[in-house]
C-alpha cells in the first residue's frame, strides 16, 4: 500500500509518498481500506517536533511512527475470526490514537478502538470531516466545562476543526455561543450557529465588559490572565494548547480562586469512550445538529501541501487527504 512517511522532523518537506506492507488484522482486528484522513495541528506539530513537549509522544531524536494521522473513515475488507461486533463491507469512522497510521491506504484498527458506523448520509470526506476536532471538543465541553442549558460561552478560534464542532456541540447542548475569528471567517461561524461573532481583528475579546461562563480557547492563542477578565464567577477557561503556563494555572485555580483553568489530554482518553462519542456523533448528525466543513482536500502525493495548509493558519475547518484506490 502507499503511506506518506517521515523518518525526521522538519519541514513539509520531510514527507513522502512510500509503498510501505499493508497491516494484517489479528482476530480481534479490522482491516479499513481508507477513503479520507485528515491532516490536524497535532499532525504538523508531531512532523516538526516543536514544541520540544511533543516528542515525548513521537521520540525524542527522531519519529517512532514513520506514519501520521488518527483521524480516516473507509471500508472495512477484512475482519479477524473472533470479530463480532463488524463486518465486511462497513462504513466506518474512527480514530487510531497514539498509533497514529491513518496517512495511509488501510489501516489495522482494533475491534474495540475507537471505531462506529459513520453517519448515513455522508460520503467518506463528509464523514471524517465532521468527526474531525469533534473528539476534542467534546470532553472539553461536556466533561471539564460540564456545559449546559443556557449557559454562555466564548469560543476563540471558532472557524478551526476543534472550534467549528464546539460551535455545533455547544448550540446541541443549548448554550448561547459567542464564536472568535477572523473578518474572513465570519459567515462561516455564523452559519455554524454561533448567536454572535466576534472579529478578533477589530476587537479583544478579552476586553472587560460581557462576561461568559464558559471561554474555550480553541486556538490556544490566548492565556487564563487575559480570559479570566470575562468569565463569571466560577467560570472556567478551557485551552487545548498544553503550555506549561495553563498547567500550573489549572493546578493553582483548583486550590485558590472563584475562577478556573482547565486543560485536557483528549488524545490519551480510552478507546471505548471514544467509541462512545463517535456513536454520539453519528446520532446527533442524522438528527441534522452537526455537519462537516472543509478546508481542501489533497490526494494521498499531496500530503506536504495539505501539511503546508494547516501550517498557515488560514484554513477554514479541515484539510482532508483523499485516497484514489482505482
Amino acid at each position: 500500500m502507499k503511506a506518506v512517511t517521515y523518518r525526521k522532523y522538519g519541514t513539509p518537506e520531510v514527507l513522502s509518498v512510500e509503498d510501505v506492507p499493508a497491516p494484517a488484522p489479528g482476530d480481534k482486528d479490522v482491516l479499513v481500506k481508507i477513503h479520507a484522513t485528515v491532516v490536524t495541528a497535532s499532525d504538523t506539530t508531531f512532523r516538526a517536533g516543536e514544541p520540544f513537549l511533543a516528542r515525548l509522544f513521537t521520540g525524542p531524536v527522531k519519529p517512532k511512527a514513520k506514519t501520521l494521522g488518527g483521524e480516516f473513515a473507509g471500508e472495512i475488507v477484512e475482519v479477524g475470526k473472533d470479530v463480532t461486533r463488524f463486518s465486511v463491507g462497513d462504513r466506518v469512522f474512527g480514530d487510531t490514537g497514539p498509533a497514529l497510521g491513518a496517512h495511509a491506504e488501510y489501516v489495522r484498527v482494533g475491534e474495540d478502538g475507537a471505531l462506529a458506523v459513520m453517519p448515513a448520509g455522508l460520503d467518506y470526506a463528509e464523514a471524517v470531516a465532521v468527526l474531525d476536532g469533534v473528539l476534542t471538543a467534546l470532553p472539553f465541553l461536556r466533561d471539564n466545562a460540564r456545559l449546559r442549558e443556557g449557559q454562555e460561552i466564548l469560543i476563540n478560534g471558532a472557524a478551526g476543526s476543534v472550534g467549528a464542532a464546539a460551535v455545533q456541540l455547544a448550540k446541541h447542548f443549548g448554550a448561547r455561543v459567542t464564536g472568535v475569528c477572523s473578518t474572513a471567517k465570519l459567515d462561516l461561524v455564523k452559519g455554524l450557529g454561533a448567536d454572535e461573532v466576534i472579529d478578533y481583528t477589530k476587537d479583544d475579546f478579552t476586553r472587560p465588559g460581557r462576561t461568559y461562563d464558559v471561554v474555550f480557547d480553541a486556538a490556544g492563542k490566548s492565556t487564563f490572565s487575559r480570559s479570566r477578565r470575562v468569565l463569571k464567577s466560577g467560570g472556567v477557561y478551557l485551552c487545548t494548547n498544553p503550555s506549561p503556563g495553563i498547567f500550573l494555572q489549572s493546578f493553582r485555580t483548583r486550590l485558590f480562586g472563584d475562577k478556573r483553568a482547565a486543560i485536557a489530554f483528549t488524545g490519551l482518553r480510552r478507546n471505548t469512550d471514544k467509541a462512545t462519542d463517535l456513536r454520539f456523533l453519528t446520532e446527533i448528525t442524522e438528527a441534522g445538529q452537526m455537519r462537516p466543513v472543509i478546508d481542501g482536500r489533497h490526494p494521498l502525493t499531496e500530503a506536504a501541501e495539505a501539511h503546508r495548509r494547516v501550517d498557515s493558519g488560514r484554513k477554514q475547518g479541515c484539510v482532508l487527504i483523499t485516497m484514489d484506490h482505482n
